[in-house]
């Protein structure tokens, strides 16, 4: 870990705790800034809070106080999830007061380079195949971000040869400074997350700011078929690595003849490749970019390919019951990955799944995506908007329950031997759940509870 100097004396308020707040809060105690953290939730309810302050750091909880903002602060962190609209941010941003999120501080301190992974869908499955494809091939990767462990805690302990492999949000992403890594991916761009930043185009910049201090001496690698990729990258200066599942390209990974390609070199055939469904493809174009930059063999590639299946709550298979196959796709928090997940099983029929916190949109993009759905099961905020959709489609076993634990048995009294029953929610999972882990994991509770 490289020991700056840069937060000494600095007084730094960490608003929000979760997992990223504390490890940022711990981290800057030890770099010598003077901390103090406001969190939501009350401190005899705070676990984290209570164990800050038994190390003489300053806790705040039970709400974001504005006159909070009367101490001089120098800086904010900021958990990601708390958006810049918040009363205090909207205050502090008012004030002038630098916002970050705790992947810059761990990108100062890191002795490692960074490979980060963003878009709108297959953030988790490329980040996981990269690590992967870096294992395998003996280069020392440490998996960090939204997937496995906070990127400043992961930093602390990275060496100069190992390789931070990162999954980062637009939440994250949103308040970049000095963030460069020296591989950058961007997979897709798709309407995510639009309460948080207001307009499709705010939420693209947030993610077109990985490549934001990006120079010559670093690779974008980018989805030639996204035309949001395309005007994002033109706007970086570093080299371009391209990749696509439609085009034959002169250098860069892409699909032909059924086959994968690094330039010219054929890699493996699209039926070696033991990660279901048409829509993972692309991940693994540009996994396999960012593999053959940090100087993967092909064969330590190609082992991962035949043997990775998935991770788990992306279309991750949990068992059969009776003749009935059941999948978790419970991080599935919008509309097109619950599409990409349906597509994966056009030749099946389906009992699908869905429903959860209602962000005001409607559900008619699914319909299209219906038409081999025998029956759909609902629950959460939006499972009256979700009905409306499946009556379109044509569906006429629709079923209400209360929630994910009584949706798998009502889906197994609705389905026959051959069908797949799957959770694919196209919601985020906050009005019932904490996370999409959470219902994912009780979705594979009720599945053994039928065994």
């Amino acid at each position: 870990m490289k020991h700056v100097a840069t937060y000494q004396g600095k007084r730094v308020l960490v608003v929000g705790l979760a997992k990223s707040g504390l490890a940022a809060a711990q981290l800057l105690h030890q770099l010598g800034a003077i901390v103090t953290v406001n969190d939501q939730k009350p401190k005899e309810e705070n676990e984290a809070a209570q164990m800050l302050e038994q190390k003489g750091i300053c806790v705040v909880c039970g709400g974001h106080p504005l006159e909070l903002l009367d101490e001089p602060f120098d800086l904010i962190v900021k958990n990601p999830g708390i958006p810049y609209k918040n009363p205090l941010i909207a205050k502090a941003m008012e004030k002038g007061l630098p916002i970050m999120t705790e992947v810059e501080l761990a990108y100062e301190i890191s002795e490692a380079p960074f490979i980060g992974i963003t878009g709108s869908n297959g953030k988790t499955t490329t980040t996981t195949l990269i690590y992967e494809m870096l294992k395998e091939g003996n280069k020392k990767p440490l998996i960090a971000g939204n997937i496995g462990t906070v990127a400043c805690e992961v930093a602390q302990t990275a060496a100069e040869d190992n390789w931070i492999v990162a999954e980062l949000s637009s939440f994250q992403l949103m308040g970049i400074q000095t963030f460069r890594p020296h591989i950058a991916v961007l997979l897709n761009i798709f309407d995510a997350h639009l309460d948080y930043h207001g307009t499709k185009e705010a939420y693209a910049q947030a993610k077109g700011n990985l490549f934001k201090n990006q120079t010559e001496s670093d690779y974008a690698v980018v989805n030639a078929d996204d035309e949001w990729v395309r005007k994002l990258a033109d706007l970086s200066k570093a080299k371009k690595i391209w990749f696509s599942t439609t085009t034959p390209l002169s250098s860069g990974a892409y699909v032909r003849e059924n086959a994968l390609y690094w330039n010219d070199e054929k890699i493996i055939n699209l039926s070696d490749i033991a990660l279901p469904g048409k829509h993972n493809v692309e991940n693994i174009l540009a996994a396999l970019s960012a593999a053959k930059l940090v100087g993967v063999d092909n064969d330590a590639i190609v082992r991962v390919l035949t043997s990775f299946t998935g991770v788990k709550h992306r279309l991750q298979y949990v068992g059969t019951v009776n003749g009935r196959k059941f999948f978790n796709d419970s991080k599935a928090t919008n509309i097109l990955a619950t599409q990409k997940a349906l597509a994966a099983f056009t030749d099946q029929p389906v009992i699908l799944l869905a429903g959860g916190l209602d962000r005001g949109n409607e559900f008619d993009a699914l319909i299209p995506y219906l038409r081999h759905v025998k029956a759909i099961v609902l629950f959460g905020q939006t499972a009256p908007k979700l009905e409306r959709v499946a009556k379109e489609a044509g569906i006429e076993m629709v079923c209400h329950v209360d929630n994910v634990e009584k949706a798998v048995p009502a889906a197994y009294e609705l389905s026959a031997p051959g069908d797949v029953i799957l959770l694919s929610p196209a919601c985020a999972s906050w009005d019932q759940y904490k996370t999409f882990e959470q219902r994912g994991d009780i979705f594979v509770q009720a599945v053994h509870m039928l065994k």
